[in-house]
């Protein structure tokens, strides 16, 4: 087995790479790009703290849930989650996240990296509310580069095709897997819970 530990050993690895790949980063958003964002429903965000440790999160909500305020910055609301508020933490230590946007049924996905804060400002978060909540809070993301990724890894993947996704019964309940990942007995009402919860409490 041989280790590539160096950024010289890898680059000496790959191929160089197609000048297409490295001219389409862009600075800010186009037309294109913000068309893709008011288009999609999810995203990932991942965030670091200041001693290296990574973390990635979903984010959902409607098409265009995440806000464009201009051609260098965007506004992601942080609606009801479970508290644990890794990302949020992260970005206070340290203010850096990358964007991967997704769009059902299209192979190709939208990169943004940046800069962020964290804005809690009632006049800013009420145009966000959904079923009468606004977010307890909103990510804002200052773009220093952007650019689509081609579909390969989707296209690969086959993620939106119907055909090949799984039967609810094909794997455990959240429920389930809690229950027995924290050592407690496994209780249906935990299931009803989180259904609930899903639900009534996305917002």
């Amino acid at each position: 087995m041989t280790e590539l530990s160096t950024p010289e050993e890898v680059r000496a690895y790959y191929p160089e790479p197609y000048e297409l790949a490295l001219s389409k980063e862009l600075r800010q958003l186009d037309h294109h790009c913000r068309k893709f964002i008011s288009l999609a429903p999810f995203l990932v965000i991942a965030s670091g703290d200041n001693e290296g440790r990574l973390d990635a999160t979903p984010r959902g909500g409607d098409p265009g849930f995440v806000l464009v305020l201009d051609e260098k910055t965007l506004l992601i609301p942080d609606h009801r989650g479970n508290n644990r508020v890794d990302t949020m933490l992260n970005i206070t230590r340290n203010p850096r996240v990358g964007l991967l946007f997704f769009v059902p049924g299209l192979l190709e996905t939208l990169r943004v990296n940046g800069g962020a804060s964290i804005l809690v400002s009632d006049a800013l978060l009420e145009p966000f509310a959904a079923e009468g909540r606004p977010p307890r809070a909103a990510i804002k993301v200052d773009i220093e580069e952007v650019f689509f990724q081609c579909g390969k890894a989707l296209k690969r993947s086959a993620i939106w095709n119907s055909e090949k996704q799984l039967k609810r019964s094909d794997f455990p309940s959240l429920g389930k897997i809690l229950a027995e990942q924290s050592r407690v007995p496994d209780d249906p009402l935990l299931n009803q819970a989180i259904e609930d919860d899903y639900q009534t409490g996305l917002y």
